[in-house]
């Protein structure tokens, strides 16, 4: 009666509270370089891999080749990889 045309409504369902999508993904990509884990990008070099959140959070490439996405933080570019620079030392 209330179903017009035929068409029916799907109601949006939570995602499940295991890691089972991922692992779908994760299994279904290619990659014959290095898969990043947050993003299933395929890069050359971990440090390439991309932020999953580029509009809130900074990427921050560590002296190990490694890298880390980390939150916008204070008023001026470079502060959270400025941050990450004075806890390495020690100095935070």
């Amino acid at each position: 009666m209330f179903n017009q045309g035929g068409q029916q409504q799907q109601q949006a369902q939570n995602a499940a509270s295991d890691s089972s999508w991922y692992k779908q993904q994760y299994e279904a990509v290619h990659c014959d370089k290095y898969l990043c884990p947050s993003t299933l990008s395929c890069v050359h070099f971990p440090h390439h891999c991309p932020c999953s959140h580029p509009e809130v959070e900074d990427k921050v490439e560590l002296d190990d080749g490694s890298m880390v996405c980390v939150s916008k933080g204070g008023y001026k570019a470079g502060e959270a990889a400025r941050k990450i620079e004075l806890a390495r030392k020690a100095l935070l």
